[in-house]
């Protein structure tokens, strides 16, 4: 869930509108320069009286409410407005040294929001790009909803706080070096953090941090620059953090050496959820080599030692009696049958010729790149805790809760991720580690081995969805939807703990959920009478939204329909696309990649194009793939791995408003690509007897090298409207359907179940996973 790359239209609170650029912002009482911003437009000079002459403002004419609430507001409409209460909270330091300092409220997890966020300062502050230091800011319950990081927002809502508080700076600066040059701040700039005036005289920002501070709080203006004058921003920067990401200088929660924190992990369940009935062997456990503690928490037995070679040897070792888990018994089949008995109906038949088709999608691995982990300490009276983490503020809360503490007391550090889409929402390391360190009364580093993520983890909830279309002749009469999904957990609300908890209570988890489909999905196409309704069943799987909640399956559902029906009215999937879609961007993006991808050229048999859309957060995307089904593809051999059809070319088009980063934003793109291939083709978890079979990457089948398209485009289009968008959900979707529409090209057959090689796969875990899980730590061997 990522939005790094784009900046918000301007007619929200997000950003200013074209001659309102003057904003309020604070100069905060500190020893060196502090400021933050005021989301309200400073008053025009000569404000409430309009000039002789003015014409009053036209009234808009009534017009008809539009079919589809996102056109009026969605869910990043919905979060970005909720941060603008705590914005002025935000601060940009300048430091004496000649940085500029930020803690982020968001969490940097490999989708590149350090590196923009310090775009937006450099380009307001004419500082160097490497001058700006951006960190991540602990948890803080004052922000309220202002720290979650998630539904691609986090540019949306920072973008104009983090860019009036350093236009803020670069004013304040510019006073203090005017005052010391003794001339008019009008006859000095401002170019690579040194300030210059009249006779060449200068002086480096970090020289008047001082001079610039406050003794006390000031409100002022600040003038933000416009596009015209944008020479950091909608400009291609490497990421900030490349080099110590590649050089193994980055820190991340495992690597970071807090004061007697030794490795731990936890013996889990054979089964999802199962719970400790007794340990048999913990005091022989215990004396094993390095082994400090052997503890029964709430998930499992927790077991600390010097090495976490040690804890795996102790974690083997155990013989632990298990009562059964939320999920006994059941299996992909029997999920099924409890969607199908849930999926609402469809309404009155049809009186007109229709298209329908029902679709499954089945459960799909969240794991992360890097383990599940955290560190903490908790001593009498307080607690401290390190991890990566997208919803801070609930984390801390809950912790606080559970350990009898006022929130005071708890100290949350928001450390580096190596990835997450969705699956850092959920806190539950930090629990564990808090749970065994109060336990043992000693701090430990806690870390989820790769199996632990894959059974006992988030996973993206199995779903169906029916889709139905109604048309006469080449007219659409009406759109219906009806989409079916195992209950998504939504319970970090968002990003504090009203809400959080409210999305855990009975009735009132369904009506969250209700809030997100309703608030996420767009309708694109002009076809006529549309209903779109959510189902959810059965709260007894750890679920997640896996880089988006319900888009990737409902769109590609709706884009293979839609494919059906251009066939059976003769008419070309592309075209056909084009003459229902709403507006000028829409299209535009859809004609880039028929363009620039040749849709129509001729292939061979058993290879096809496909290409799809998708819209969502006022963004808009389009993707043609070209897919080779033939048998020599399809069967060729490939040690440990999967092959079958191969993607052989891609062309992305996205219009996300102006691009912070465009090649943040390429990066986007191309792993949304990758995801679209993996969940329409190889990537799906099996569940049977209560357990999910896949244990790690080698044997949960991602998109692999060599079932990457040889050719790849990703089309940034030229800004066409200021308004948001989100990048990092928005290609999953379209990247999915495109591929699934050619797939169903190329063979003939309309694909209905995903990933397509879910039923037929010859499933060899090493080693190989018995019928009944003897032990918890099956797949061990190669978790690593």
């Amino acid at each position: 869930m990522n939005d790094a790359d784009r900046e918000p239209r301007p007619d929200t609170a997000a950003g200013p509108a074209p001659g309102r650029r003057r904003f309020l912002g604070y100069v905060l009482a500190a020893p060196t320069l502090v400021t933050a911003a005021e989301l309200l437009p400073a008053p025009p000079a000569s404000a409430g009286v309009p000039p002789a002459g003015t014409a009053a403002p036209a009234v808009p004419s009534a017009a008809p409410p539009p079919a589809d609430i996102t056109e009026v507001v969605d869910l990043n409409d919905l979060m970005t407005l909720a941060t603008v209460p705590t914005a002025g909270l935000i601060t940009v330091q300048v430091d004496q040294d000649g940085t500029v300092s930020f803690a982020l409220p968001r969490a940097e997890v490999g989708q590149g929001i350090s590196t923009s966020t310090a775009m937006l300062i450099a380009e307001e502050m004419d500082v160097p790009l490497d001058r700006v230091r951006i960190t991540l800011a602990d948890a803080r319950p004052e922000l309220v909803f202002n720290q979650l990081t998630g539904a691609s927002n986090t540019t949306v809502s920072t973008y104009t706080p983090v860019r009036v508080a350093a236009a803020v700076a670069r004013a304040r600066l510019l006073a203090a070096a005017a005052a010391r040059f003794g001339v008019p701040v009008g006859e000095l700039t401002v170019k690579a953090g040194v300030v210059t005036g009249p006779g060449g005289r200068s002086a480096a920002i970090g020289d008047l941090a001082v001079k610039a501070a406050a003794v006390r709080t000031e409100q002022v203006t600040a003038e933000l620059k416009t596009p015209a004058q944008f020479s950091v921003i909608g400009t291609p920067r490497g990421r900030l953090d490349a080099l110590d990401a590649v050089t193994g200088r980055k820190k991340f929660t495992m690597d970071l050496a807090v004061p007697g924190a030794a490795p731990t992990m936890v013996c889990r369940p054979p089964t999802i959820n199962g719970k400790v009935r007794s340990v048999a062997n913990a005091d022989a456990v215990l004396a094993m080599p390095g082994v400090t503690d052997v503890t029964v928490i709430s998930t499992g037995v927790a077991v600390r030692a010097r090495t976490f070679g040690q804890c795996i040897d102790a974690v083997r070792a155990l013989n632990v009696s298990w009562r059964p888990g939320t999920a006994e018994g059941k299996s992909d089949a029997s999920v099924l049958r409890e969607l199908e008995a849930a999926e609402l109906p469809m309404g009155l038949p049809s009186l007109t010729p229709s298209v329908e088709a029902k679709f499954t999608f089945h459960f799909r691995g969240n794991s992360a790149l890097e383990t599940n982990c955290a560190i903490a300490d908790v001593r009498p009276g307080s607690a401290e805790i390190w991890a990566s983490l997208k919803s801070p503020i609930v984390a801390k809360e809950a912790i606080a809760a559970r350990l009898g503490l006022p929130p005071g007391a708890v100290t949350v550090h928001v450390t580096q991720g190596g990835g997450s889409f969705g699956r850092k929402l959920f806190f539950d390391a930090a629990l564990e580690a808090v749970e065994v360190s109060r336990k043992i009364g000693k701090p430990v580093k806690l870390m989820w081995h790769r199996a632990d993520d894959a059974r006992q983890g988030r996973a993206h909830p199995m779903a169906t969805s029916r889709v139905r279309i109604d048309h006469l002749g080449d007219t659409v009469l009406g759109y219906r939807q009806r989409h079916t999904s195992v209950a998504t957990d939504l319970g970090h609300g968002f990003g504090e703990v009203v809400t959080a908890l409210a999305a855990k209570l009975p009735v009132a988890d369904r009506a969250f959920s209700e809030v997100f489909f309703l608030l996420s999905q767009s309708m694109p196409y002009d076809f006529g009478t549309d209903s779109r309704l959510l189902s959810e069943t059965d709260d007894g799987f750890n679920t997640g939204s896996m880089r988006n909640v319900y888009s990737p399956d409902a769109t590609c559902a709706r884009e293979l329909v839609i494919d059906r029906l251009a066939s059976r009215t003769g008419r070309d999937p592309y075209r056909f696309r084009r003459a229902f879609l709403k507006d000028d961007r829409s299209r535009a993006v859809l004609d880039k990649v028929a363009t620039a991808g040749r849709w129509g050229r001729a292939m061979p048999d058993g290879t096809a194009q496909g290409i799809a859309f998708h819209s969502e957060y006022h963004s808009v995307s389009a993707v043609l793939v070209e897919i080779d089904c033939r048998p020599e593809t399809v069967g060729r051999p490939v040690r440990d791995g999967v092959t079958g059809p191969r993607v052989t070319k891609a062309v992305c088009a996205v219009d996300v408003g102006l691009t912070v980063n465009p090649r943040g934003l390429e990066a986007q793109m191309m792993g949304c690509l990758m995801d679209g291939i993996a969940q329409t083709l190889t990537a799906g978890l099996h569940l049977r007897d209560g357990y999910f079979l896949e244990a790690s990457w080698d044997n949960y089948f991602y998109t692999r090298q060599w079932n990457t398209p040889p050719e790849l485009e990703v089309i940034v289009m030229p800004t066409s409207t200021g308004e948001p968008g989100g990048a990092g959900e928005l290609g999953v979707a379209a990247s999915m359907a495109a591929v699934a529409c050619a797939y169903g090209r190329a063979t003939g057959t309309m694909p209905t179940s995903f990933p397509v090689n879910h039923g037929t796969l010859s499933f060899v875990p090493k080693p190989t996973v018995p019928p009944v899980p003897q032990s918890p730590t099956d797949g061990l061997d190669h978790a690593y």
